[in-house]
């Protein structure tokens, strides 16, 4: 399966709340519309929350501001988002979607890029989703690797080492779920920026968690939640660029699932 990793920051003529609106209620009706002819398996968007968590989530690693949400579409394999989105209405839809996302987009302040997913912690069955109405959140982290590593290097590391890592300590930190979204080097990658213009460089990836909103709460203030929680910033210190990086929680809102 492959995923498209959208990750938005608003105009700045517009509030996180305007933009989150606009996105949900105008241009999320948009592209499902469109979904069966560009073949989209999936549609998500992840609409980040301002709540106190993210500073705590923050404060050790020193990252980078939020983004204002995250725009996601699945397909099957690379073959189907040719064949849906390379026919004359599929280019039409994915002309049409882009003129819309003109309207509350920042592209100079977004990015955009193909991704695979590695899970690594999956309820049964694998169904969560943090909904606007209960009481599960998700964490989104997404990631630039150091300097001194190359993308191969640290994203060998962060699936080989530090999702087992991640695995051992879910019970004290709380976790009900954890994936790797390792992002993919193809053609495709031009294909979504160059009408888009100058953006910002694809993240190596990014780590989604989802939790109780009590329990992440919990599982950064208790004693054993401090100290698993120290054990993973320590080790992501070893393969993540924290000032390039950026973490925060956030609500999904579903708009296909086939």
């Amino acid at each position: 399966m492959i995923r498209l990793v959208y990750v938005l920051r608003r105009l700045p003529n517009l509030s996180r709340q305007e933009f989150q609106t606009y996105w949900r209620d105008t241009h999320g009706p948009l592209v499902a519309k469109h979904s069966t002819v560009m073949r989209v398996r999936r549609y998500v968007q992840t609409h980040t929350l301002d709540d106190p968590i993210n500073d705590l989530l923050q404060a050790p690693r020193g990252t980078a501001e939020p983004y204002d949400g995250v725009a996601e579409l699945w397909w099957n394999h690379e073959n189907e988002v040719v064949e849906g989105v390379g026919s004359p209405e599929g280019q039409k839809a994915a002309e049409e979607a882009l003129e819309d996302e003109k309207k509350f987009i920042d592209f100079s302040r977004s990015s955009i890029y193909w991704a695979t997913e590695v899970p690594q912690i999956n309820p049964t069955p694998e169904n969560l989703v943090a909904r606007a109405e209960t009481p599960i959140i998700k964490l989104c982290f997404f990631a630039h690797h150091k300097a001194e590593l190359s993308a191969e290097e640290a994203g060998l590391y962060w699936r080989m080492h530090h999702g087992p890592l991640v695995r051992s300590l879910a019970p004290a930190a709380r976790m009900k779920r954890y994936i790797q979204v390792h992002s993919l080097e193809t053609p495709l990658n031009d294909v979504l920026r160059e009408p888009r213009g100058k953006m910002e460089d694809p993240f190596m990836g990014h780590a989604e968690l989802w939790y109780d909103r009590l329990d992440l709460a919990g599982a950064v203030t208790t004693p054993e939640g401090a100290r698993a929680m120290e054990l993973l910033v320590e080790d992501e210190a070893k393969f993540v660029d924290f000032k390039r990086s950026t973490l925060w929680v956030a609500k999904e809102h579903v708009f296909i699932d086939r």
